[in-house]
């Protein structure tokens, strides 16, 4: 199969499944590398479509704006609390976007998370643990953000005030 002809099949994947797609499966599923896809994902990109790489892999960003709206809150915690930042903002019917950090050399770095259940965030939480990987909220003292996606404006509410009561939302949110 031609490297083209490869793309549109990762593409047309993309778009057919409701949930991310590793690299490693596309690699098995197309008899390539992981690395030729990484490459090749990187040159949808660079085409224009937009791919969002997730803890869990690949996948296309949400067609429909009436899933929601989205938020940003700046939150301070130690590395033992994430699994409660987490798990506070799920419990509560919103999803968890992606995480921002301000680095003093590179500006705004963000990652991108998608965790939209205690599955994801678990699963999040297990690579972060086996790839021996610091979150970036570790290179600002634990200050960051998160975009993050609720049902509505009570939901986004009832997120802040939980995570206030923790003390998980940075003061004068």
């Amino acid at each position: 199969m031609d490297a083209e002809n490869r793309r549109v099949r990762i593409k047309n994947a993309l778009q057919s499944s409701r949930m991310p797609i590793s690299a490693s499966r596309l690699a098995g599923e197309l008899g390539v590398s992981r690395q030729i896809i990484v490459g090749d994902v990187a040159l949808l990109r660079a085409a224009g479509t937009e791919i969002i790489a997730t803890p869990r892999g690949y996948t296309l960003p949400a067609g429909s704006a009436a899933q929601g709206k989205t938020f940003r809150i700046a939150c301070r915690h130690r590395s033992e609390q994430m699994k409660e930042e987490l798990f506070t903002i799920i419990d509560y019917g919103c999803q968890v976007l992606d995480v921002i950090v301000e680095h003093p050399i590179y500006g705004e770095l963000t990652g991108s998370l998608h965790l939209a259940s205690r599955f994801d965030a678990e699963e999040f939480l297990r690579r972060c643990r086996s790839e021996s990987a610091a979150p970036l909220s570790l290179l600002t003292e634990g200050i960051h953000l998160h975009t993050i996606l609720c049902p509505d404006e009570d939901a986004f509410r009832r997120v802040t005030d939980a995570l206030r009561e923790k003390g998980i939302l940075l003061p004068g949110e």
